[in-house]
């Protein structure tokens, strides 16, 4: 008879997780939720309780199916082995094979990718090829450079009433608001800021960060500076940055890998991979029977490996 444990995953040893060395190491997926008490509820009970340790275990430990039975002593090799397979398939983890390039020879890495929230093969295969990206800001209308440095004079604007409820300002305005702490030649009214606000926020959509948006404004201004407004909006529009594509999501890389099959470890490209298994694997008699989980119970384990000696 099998034994009864009632907590979700065995507590990480005093001395802590294995690390991994050349591969299989934990690697956290993007897009999770936090933590609760009912994750991997919906799961049998070994596939919960691999689940609720592998939970636990920091990016860098170990995920091999060796070093997970040291450390799960109520599983063999064969019962964790199944209990991947059965988490691959129900979305919570991947495992890649990333290209390392280093001073020496190139070399494979393996790398376990795990989500506590359940992910489809779709959400997977995106991830895993870098396609998935935050939507991106809404376009900001650039007129046409010009070469001079210092524009004409403007009309001065007219000034709004206040509203009866402001919002909080947004970041773009206060790097603009900010320029004449940092350079004085560059103080801009609150019209000023709020006129100039969307060329701002188009740079901070293509990347650049406030103290990069301010120096390059204040960066070799001319000694008498007539209109703050005229110059930062003019160099606003001549000094903004190219809008480069999006980057991969954090946390998943997007080139120089393969998705490696959770069973058999044949790599391949991650839409080639549904479930985390090749095409062998999902097959019902291209995989060799899986002998009975046991716990103790020596001739019914040898009997399984028979079983699996006699398949062709």
């Amino acid at each position: 008879m099998a034994a009864q444990h009632f907590s979700p995953a065995l507590p990480v040893s005093a001395e802590g997780p294995r690390a991994a060395r050349t591969g299989y190491g934990k690697r956290s997926a993007p897009g999770q939720d936090s933590p609760r008490p009912a994750d991997f509820a919906g799961l049998p009970e070994r596939e919960r309780y691999v689940a609720a340790y592998i939970d636990r275990l920091p990016d860098g430990a170990a995920m091999d199916i060796k070093s997970l039975a040291k450390d799960l002593p109520l599983y063999g090799q064969m019962a964790i082995g199944t209990a991947l397979r059965a988490l691959a398939v129900a979305g919570h983890l991947r495992r890649v094979r990333r290209r390392v390039e280093g001073d020496g020879p190139c070399r494979w890495v393996t790398y376990t990718y795990w989500s506590r929230t359940a992910h489809d093969n779709e959400w997977w295969i995106a991830a895993l090829s870098g396609t998935t990206a935050a939507p991106k800001a809404e376009p900001v209308d650039v007129p046409p450079q010009r070469t001079a440095e210092r524009p004409a004079p403007e009309p001065p604007a007219q000034v709004a009433p206040a509203p009866a409820a402001v919002a909080a300002p947004s970041t773009a305005y206060l790097a603009l608001a900010g320029l004449g702490r940092r350079e004085p030649r560059l103080a801009l009214s609150a019209a000023d800021c709020a006129a100039l606000e969307p060329l701002a926020a188009a740079w901070l959509a293509r990347g650049v960060g406030a103290d990069q948006l301010a120096s390059a404004l204040t960066a070799g201004l001319p000694e008498d500076v007539t209109f703050p407004r005229g110059l930062t909006r003019r160099r606003l529009i001549d000094k903004m940055p190219p809008d480069l594509p999006d980057a991969p999501e954090p946390g998943l890389p997007a080139d120089g890998l393969k998705v490696e099959c959770v069973e058999c470890g044949r790599p391949g490209p991650a839409d080639a991979l549904p479930d985390g298994l090749c095409r062998r694997c999902r097959s019902p008699h291209g995989r060799a029977a899986t002998p009975p989980d046991v716990t103790g119970d020596v001739p019914a384990r040898v009997a399984g490996l028979r079983d699996l000696m006699r398949t062709p």
